[in-house]
């Protein structure tokens, strides 16, 4: 079943009297599951298709339905509630609190939950036993190296049980070594949880891990293939 369908979706954006085109008739379908690479040159949109399909953008013409949703008709509380339910977003720079343990970054989005505290706390446990950091739960992002911070980060996006995960540049910032990780970690979410991932990266190495690739150049989709895995 298709958890993702964007049909003719155009994004582009005014500056002054100037219609700066993004996006140009971009459709899409990707199945319940699915592990999706969104590859391409700076510039070719792959972060706006990202940020369209989390609802943080709207497209200016086109249709995006996530599930039973379509999501580009919702009003912008709707579609914050809905975000909040259905989103995890890891991005290339971690965006954690540094005033917060990994255990308090974790637990962000279930305090807009009605989970009791233990609830919660069971919650974040769970999640930090997954990516493999449930032993520093009490540890400050700067005592965290960046594999770590990234785990955490995971953690916090996984944490609501969403139905879609969206990754931008996830190791863009990391070692070979711990993007490796990293990748794997998200392909062990993929098949091992059943998570639907969208992952934008430049990285042919990150791609390959991927179930599927598509590549935008300038705004249009030029290619799609089966990543080996």
């Amino acid at each position: 079943m298709p958890l993702i369908e964007l049909r003719d979706v155009t994004k582009s954006y005014k500056r002054d009297a100037i219609e700066i085109p993004v996006l140009e008739r971009v459709s899409i379908t990707v199945d319940d599951g699915d592990f999706l690479g969104l590859m391409g040159p700076s510039g070719s949109g792959k972060s706006t298709l990202l940020n369209l399909l989390a609802g943080i953008d709207r497209p200016s013409r086109g249709t995006i339905r996530i599930g039973d949703t379509e999501i580009s008709s919702l009003s912008e509380r709707a579609l914050a509630t809905w975000r909040a339910r259905h989103i995890g977003f890891i991005f290339q720079l971690y965006n954690l609190i540094p005033v917060l343990t990994a255990f308090e970054n974790v637990e962000l989005p279930l305090l807009l939950t009605n989970l009791s505290k233990k609830q919660r706390r069971d919650h974040v446990m769970t999640a930090l036993g997954i990516v493999g950091i449930a032993d520093r739960e009490k540890h400050y992002p700067r005592q965290l190296s960046g594999g770590q911070e990234q785990r955490v980060a995971i953690a916090r996006a996984i944490v609501t049980d969403p139905t879609l995960l969206l990754a931008d540049e996830p190791t863009g910032d990391l070692d070979a070594r711990s993007a490796g990780e990293v990748l794997t970690l998200l392909q062990r979410l993929n098949q091992e949880f059943k998570k639907t991932i969208v992952m934008v990266t430049h990285d042919p190495h990150a791609a390959e891990r991927a179930a599927h690739l598509l590549h935008l150049e300038k705004g249009t989709l030029v290619e799609q293939a089966a990543a080996a895995r």
